[in-house]
């Protein structure tokens, strides 16, 4: 007799849909590895594994700085979701924070430094980031956009909206001072002015028809005749005079008015301004630098007892931006750092790199030279629009060796 299958309501059941939906019990997730564990026994286990205790004894270094930056990330997160979805709406607190941690890879509160999301939404009231107000129903929010477009949006609806409502007095104000002239007229010539009364249409019978009278007046075919022999003969009148004026202006507007010496020098500089601001914008350095399969150099002395460190791995997977899962060469071994216990590899002249910041960041190239003087290098882009383009001037932290 073969196996039964297992019912509905077993425990193996009910686990395996648990884990298809993604959701499972908080309790027994680490935010430090960003692991989540099925039940009691495997959260035990991972406690006691390896990787925990590392990842423990470099959170234990600077514990105030992963709390700030999960706290971070969890209200940048929130914030965000909450100005996508609702924007400016009125919401309940428990049921948006329901929508928001239905994505299994959010951050989690217990990660925070607020205790519960009372204490949090008091503290989005008090920065002045969001309207919360307290109800018998509960704590809603109301998001504050404080976006430069969005404000400037909302300026001009409100100037269009002063100017249609002064447009409907301004008609106002002629339709009264129509009245009171013809007012003024009927008192003038010894007539009573009757103010105009608006009553409603009604019918004295069902049974009876409105008609409209709309017959056409039609001219007689001597006043036709007229009409059109004085047109033409006005017609012939005015050519002559009125060609030569034609095409002198209609060449008048095909020519392009020349620029004076003044406007040309004011067009000159707005372009240079333009093209500094798009220089600074495109050399912004962003914040997190790490790439999946670049070659990094661990500079954390107490990790491992000191065994990782000035020794180099690949990165397999960059977490949360400025985390990253890199696999040691040395040793057969997987850790998970942040990015400033770690330092960018330099390679040999002539091997491939690749940009991590300015404006080529993400392109792949062959290093050119090295500026020891100036602590900068000379990369040959390889890739992308600017394929076959040496940049120089490139400081050494921006560049790294690709495994």
């Amino acid at each position: 007799m073969g196996k039964q299958k297992a019912g509905f309501l077993t425990p193996k059941a009910i686990g395996n849909r648990i884990k298809a939906k993604g959701l499972q019990k908080l309790r027994w997730y680490c935010e430090m590895c960003q692991k989540q564990c099925r039940d009691e026994n495997g959260f035990k286990c991972h406690r006691m594994s390896e990787a925990h205790q590392r990842q423990l004894l470099i959170v234990a270094e600077t514990p105030g700085k992963f709390v700030s930056g999960f706290s971070g990330e969890f209200e940048r997160a929130f914030l965000g979701q909450l100005r996508r979805t609702k924007q400016s709406k009125r919401v309940s607190v428990n049921v948006f924070y329901n929508e928001y941690i239905a994505d299994k890879d959010h951050i989690h509160m217990n990660a925070t430094r607020w205790s519960s999301l009372t204490e949090f939404v008091k503290y989005l009231g008090r920065e002045g980031k969001c309207i919360v107000d307290e109800t018998p129903k509960g704590w809603f929010i109301q998001y504050i956009d404080r976006d430069p477009e969005t404000m400037e949006r909302q300026k001009l609806l409100a100037k269009m909206n002063r100017a249609s409502a002064d447009e409907a007095d301004r008609q106002a104000a002629i339709v009264k001072e129509m009245v009171a002239r013809d007012r003024k007229k009927a008192e003038e010539r010894g007539e009573t002015f009757n103010e105009p009364q608006y009553t409603e249409l009604k019918r004295s019978s069902e049974d009876e028809k409105i008609q409209l009278s709309l017959t056409p007046t039609i001219p007689k075919p001597a006043q036709v005749t007229e009409s059109v022999t004085s047109a033409f003969k006005n017609t012939l009148k005015k050519a002559a005079g009125s060609s030569i004026k034609v095409s002198a202006s209609s060449s008048d507007k095909d020519k392009k008015r020349k620029l004076t010496a003044l406007e040309r020098i004011r067009e000159e500089e707005e372009a240079k301004k333009r093209k500094v601001l798009e220089d600074q914008s495109a050399d912004k350095k962003e914040d997190s630098w790490l790439f999946k399969g670049i070659i990094v150099k661990v500079m954390n002395k107490k990790l491992g007892d000191g065994k990782f460190y000035k020794k180099k791995g690949v990165v397999q997977e960059v977490v949360k931006r400025y985390g990253a899962k890199i696999a040691m060469n040395e040793m057969k071994a997987v850790i998970t750092i942040d990015q400033d216990d770690l330092e960018t590899v330099l390679p040999a002249v002539g091997r491939p790199v690749l940009i991590l910041n300015g404006r080529h960041r993400g392109l792949e190239g062959i290093l050119d030279s090295i500026q020891e003087k100036s602590f900068s290098c000379t990369v040959e882009i390889t890739q992308g629009a600017s394929k076959g383009k040496i940049v120089s001037g490139i400081e050494y932290e921006d560049v790294c060796k690709l495994a």
